[in-house]
């Protein structure tokens, strides 16, 4: 399944817009908060498909019939570009554990482009449902290896690929490896410059977010 938001008209497309716009990029607060509630919208339609139980909840005057998930979700990020989108989706799903992960691309290389993860750190994610989130998916092949390494140690229960931006390449590329899993994107753009960075898409969304690196 693949869900991009830019198809229907919401407040997400707002955030998006806003995360676009060069001139509202130069707050790189509102960049982060943007990146937060985009998360916490993919959060709400994600939290529609999970598994739900009935419950009862004591309230002053009597007892409440309710409805509670089942298990929380494992909520994963890329660092450090998906810290925000990560905040988001935990102001949500609060009672959730989290991993992390570090990918990014090798400097000084002969390929085209090469992608190093070098840390995970994560709860036990054994019969879980994870959800994945990294702000843009421009090759998809961080994202990809990022969820092999998480897919090799644990059996996991269900998988959602959270993106702000994606390119289609990217997309082909995620379903391709994982056509299981339930891939959510604020926007897809067709091109990719030469470097692989999306186009039109809204530049470097770590250094947006926490300034440039070097």
């Amino acid at each position: 399944m693949i869900v991009d938001l830019s198809k229907t008209d919401s407040i997400a497309n707002a955030f998006i817009a806003e995360l676009r716009d060069d001139h509202i990029q130069q707050d790189s607060m509102r960049f982060r908060r943007n990146l937060e509630r985009l998360a916490e919208y993919f959060a709400w339609e994600i939290s529609k498909t999970l598994t739900y139980i009935d419950t009862e909840t004591q309230t002053p005057l009597g007892i409440a019939k309710t409805r509670q998930l089942e298990k929380q979700p494992v909520l994963a990020t890329i660092l450090r570009a998906g810290l925000p989108m990560q905040k988001g989706l935990l102001n949500i799903f609060d009672r959730a554990e989290s991993a992390f992960i570090t990918a990014y691309r090798k400097p000084h290389t002969s390929a085209p482009l090469e992608i190093q993860v070098d840390y995970i750190s994560s709860p036990d994610l054994t019969d879980k449902v994870i959800i994945i989130a990294d702000p843009m998916l421009a090759t998809g092949l961080s994202m990809v290896l990022c969820c092999k390494e998480l897919i090799a140690q644990y059996k996991v229960k269900e998988l959602h690929i959270v993106a702000a931006i994606a390119s289609a390449e990217g997309v082909r590329h995620v379903h391709a490896n994982f056509p299981a899993a339930k891939l959510w994107v604020g926007a897809i753009d067709e091109e990719m410059t030469t470097k692989s960075y999306i186009v039109p898409g809204l530049g470097d969304a770590g250094d947006l977010a926490y300034g440039n690196k070097i």
